[in-house]
């Protein structure tokens, strides 16, 4: 949503030109917000960093759709809650993502995760 941009006005004329263009502007604002969020919510799946991306190839992880499933509807609820940075506990997998971004930052498998220690996080959730 566009900020609103108050203008005085003299009494008795109107700049028709500035106001038909902050209309036009306004409403291209928010039919492209509106188009983007439909985009978002239409796909509402997680994107994978290129270091998760990485970290999963090492370890031979693949997330198959049920897994991305139960991720998806994890950052549903981190979202809900108003969570930023978390800890998402799949299966043998930690993962610590952005749940505004809807991003995994990182992977860690259970048998790399021994002894691990996750910091700057807000949050965690069990799916």
């Amino acid at each position: 949503m566009s900020p609103v941009r108050f203008t005085p006005v003299t009494t008795g004329v109107q700049n028709t030109t500035q106001t038909q263009t902050s209309a036009k502007q306004a409403q291209g604002s928010s039919s492209f917000a509106s188009e983007l969020q439909s985009e978002v919510t239409k796909q509402s799946g997680v994107t994978l960093s290129a270091h998760a991306q990485k970290r999963l190839a090492e370890r031979n992880v693949q997330l198959g759709p049920d897994e991305q499933a139960r991720l998806g509807v994890g950052m549903d609820n981190l979202q809900q809650k108003g969570a930023d940075k978390s800890l998402v506990l799949l299966d043998n997998l930690a993962l610590v993502v952005s749940a505004r971004n809807r991003t995994v930052i990182t992977a860690v498998d259970s048998t790399n995760a021994k002894d691990s220690v996750f910091t700057n996080i807000d949050s965690a959730v069990i799916v």
